[in-house]
């Protein structure tokens, strides 16, 4: 599979081995420190505990940083045994008080390498759990922020230290909550066509980002968050999922913003793709039947996983997607995505949307030749839009120009186009680009790398490797994070709703400005593409 071809491959199979440090000791660093998934990392140990009351029970969290913190609450019933592959159900009630100083384990996934140089040390099927960090429980009603981790639908989990919400809680008195979900063949097979129970398999993890939301919605007040008031948002598959959600009935009315980031929800499967899936799941995982499926062993269910996914890429499907994406066709994503904004579904949400100038190049390493560039363009639609690439940036490489057809395609022109059907529909969407180059070498405005300014978390561990060397753009964290916070708050961002007589977009640099008619010529070239 060309490098083009996984212009969304996992997005935590970034290597650093593949950048040229100078000295071995900051290839080391990197490997240490760029997104260490460890669930202890936000954690602090002390011996205060704090009480609250949720619905299910009493639980006991900790104080940390001037916030308190509640670490895996569970928020639906394990998925496991006959809850395997089926949706998400109620938790039953404890007695006593339950210990929610320690994250929950990440959902099971397999070792991405990269960033994280291995999987979370714990995960487990048992993995439907949230974080809860607010300034108090005491007080006025406060706004929330419910954000959801990427990774392409197949690793992650919340309690990532990139997304620490300390800043949103003692800067702008916001109620953070960090979620768990199934990944993987776990959360996105559709195993409907193998008999009855099974008609929300493809979606059920994001029938778990829901139920989370339904939980905040019984329980967030108890934590001194207001459920009228709450912010979805997310990044990559995050972002995806938001916009997901915004598009889908079955999330109507459990929040009231949105913030996709670098996902703009294109990245679905059609009903057809996902019974392919299914079925190479199937043969992958040398299961005869659904009940095997349903117990043979998550180490099994993952190998088949891996193998049924380079089977689907080698097979030439939709490009951009992936195996064990979300699936259309059911009660959580009815059709597609555009086809649900179009109808009007979500025009009430305001959202504030976009994407890094260089997405791509979290993904593309390789000196690209034009005639792979070409090809890779003959399955976007066009063979000419490379031809038309070269004559727009003449000063970019084939390279280049591969890092930016595939960011456009699967990031850039997606969140026009959704910009442009709400328009229509009288919606506000605010629009934005990161456009802050790292210092590490090729990376530039790399895939995720708006996550530590918005959260404004520049010295969280790994955030230093990944920026590259030299002094850390403080100024430029501070002014996202106080843009994501307004917005979180209720307010505008402080730039008008997108309109596609002007385009208007704010890029945030070290010297951040509104642009109008941004990279007119290049979406001009999509039309009836993308």
């Amino acid at each position: 599979i060309s490098q083009m071809e996984q212009s969304l491959v996992l997005f935590f199979a970034f290597d650093p081995r593949k950048i040229q440090w100078e000295d071995q000791s900051s290839k080391k660093l990197s490997h240490l420190l760029l997104f260490g998934l460890r669930p202890h990392i936000m954690t602090t140990q002390t011996n205060a505990q704090h009480i609250v009351e949720t619905h299910s029970g009493l639980i006991a969290g900790r104080s940390k940083h001037g916030t308190l913190l509640f670490s895996g609450i569970p928020y639906a019933a394990p998925p496991i045994g006959p809850k395997r592959f089926k949706a998400a159900v109620e938790i039953a009630s404890w007695s006593g008080i339950r210990d929610a100083t320690q994250f929950g384990p990440a959902a099971p996934q397999i070792p991405s390498g990269g960033m994280t140089d291995s999987a979370p040390v714990n995960w487990s099927e048992d993995c439907l759990t949230l974080n809860v960090m607010t300034p108090s429980t005491e007080g006025a009603p406060r706004p929330v922020l419910v954000w959801i981790h990427g990774g392409a639908y197949r690793s992650g989990q919340g309690a990532i230290p990139w997304y620490n919400g300390v800043n949103f809680a003692t800067h702008g008195d916001i109620v953070v909550v960090t979620i768990n979900y199934r990944l993987g063949a776990l959360g996105f097979t559709d195993l409907s066509q193998f008999g009855p129970g099974f008609e929300t398999s493809g979606v059920n993890g994001l029938l778990d980002q829901i139920k989370a939301l339904e939980w905040v919605q019984t329980n967030i007040h108890q934590f001194g968050g207001d459920p009228g008031r709450v912010t979805i948002a997310g990044e990559s598959a995050g972002g995806f999922s938001v916009t997901s959600l915004v598009g889908s009935p079955r999330a109507s009315g459990l929040f009231h913003r949105a913030i996709p980031q670098s996902g703009a929800g294109h990245h679905t499967l059609t009903a057809d793709e996902g019974r392919r899936v299914a079925e190479l799941l199937m043969a992958h995982s040398e299961c005869g039947s659904v009940d095997a499926l349903m117990n043979c062993s998550v180490e099994t269910l993952l190998a088949a996983q891996d193998k049924a996914s380079a089977q689907y890429h080698k097979e030439g499907h939709s490009p951009g997607v992936q195996a064990f994406y979300p699936v259309e066709g059911n009660e959580v994503i009815p059709t597609t995505l555009l086809g649900a904004i179009a109808s009007g579904v979500g025009k009430d949400i305001p959202m504030l949307i976009g994407t890094n100038k260089d997405e791509a190049s979290l993904f593309i390493w390789e000196t690209m030749s034009a005639e792979t560039v070409i090809r890779q363009c003959e399955q976007y639609g066009d063979a000419a839009l490379y031809e038309s690439y070269r004559l727009i940036y003449p000063e970019m490489s084939v390279t280049e120009i591969a890092i930016q057809l595939s960011t456009d395609f699967s990031f850039k022109i997606p969140a026009v186009r959704l910009a442009e059907l709400r328009e229509a529909n009288g919606s506000e969407t605010f629009l934005y680009q990161f456009d802050w180059e790292s210092r590490a070498p090729h990376l530039k405005s790399t895939h995720a790398l708006e996550i530590p300014f918005m959260f404004n978390v520049l010295d969280a561990p790994g955030v230093a490797a990944f920026v590259g060397r030299g002094d850390l753009p403080y100024d430029l964290a501070d002014e996202m994070h106080r843009v994501w916070t307004h917005f979180i708050q209720g307010d505008s961002p402080g730039w008008s709703s997108y309109s596609a007589s002007d385009r208007i977009a704010m890029h945030f640099d070290t010297e951040s400005a509104l642009v109008s008619a941004d990279h007119a010529a290049a979406i001009a070239l999509w039309e009836g593409i993308r």
